[in-house]
Order: C-alpha cells, then structure tokens, then sequence
C-alpha cells in the first residue's frame, strides 16, 4: 500500500466554500440588521443598501467588518433563502 499525498485542489475548492459560507452569513446577517431596524423595506431598497454596506465595510456606527465585494444577485440570494427558512416574510 502506498498513501497519496492529499490533492491540493480539494484545499482550494475547501478554502472557497469556507469563504462563500462566511460572505452569505455575513450577507444574511446585513439583511436581518437592515429589516430589523426598517420594519418594511421594498426589496430594490434592501438590495441597494446592503451592496452600499458592503462596499463600505460598515452598517452604522456600531456594526464594522472587511468589505467585500457582492452583487445584487448574491443579496437576492440570500433574501430568497432566509424567505425559505421563515425568517422573513414576503408582503
């Protein structure tokens, strides 16, 4: 028997998950912040200032973290899975 070094490939695809996992929760965590605050927010609106929170690296005075660059379609994402789990309701 021989043992095979680990493949290098399966570290970097490991790494990439771990980062896509920690810029969702991040994510998820701006939209709930944002609608806890603004009871009711039209989606193009939440949209537009968690993308501006994100570029910025901040979300008030209280809350700061690395920005990061996101898009509307990895917001809306997001949106549509915490709509999955119950955590936000649709009006």
């Amino acid at each position: 028997l021989r043992l095979l070094p680990q493949q290098r490939y399966l570290w970097a695809e490991r790494a990439e998950v771990s980062t896509l996992e920690r810029k969702r929760n991040i994510l998820c965590c701006l939209i709930t912040r944002i609608l806890k605050v603004e009871k009711q927010l039209h989606v193009d609106n939440l949209v537009f200032r968690v993308t501006d929170a994100c570029q910025k690296g901040r979300l008030g005075p209280d809350v700061q973290f690395l920005s990061f660059c996101c898009h509307s379609v990895d917001v809306l994402s997001c949106v549509l899975h915490l709509l999955n789990q119950g955590y936000l309701r649709r009006q």
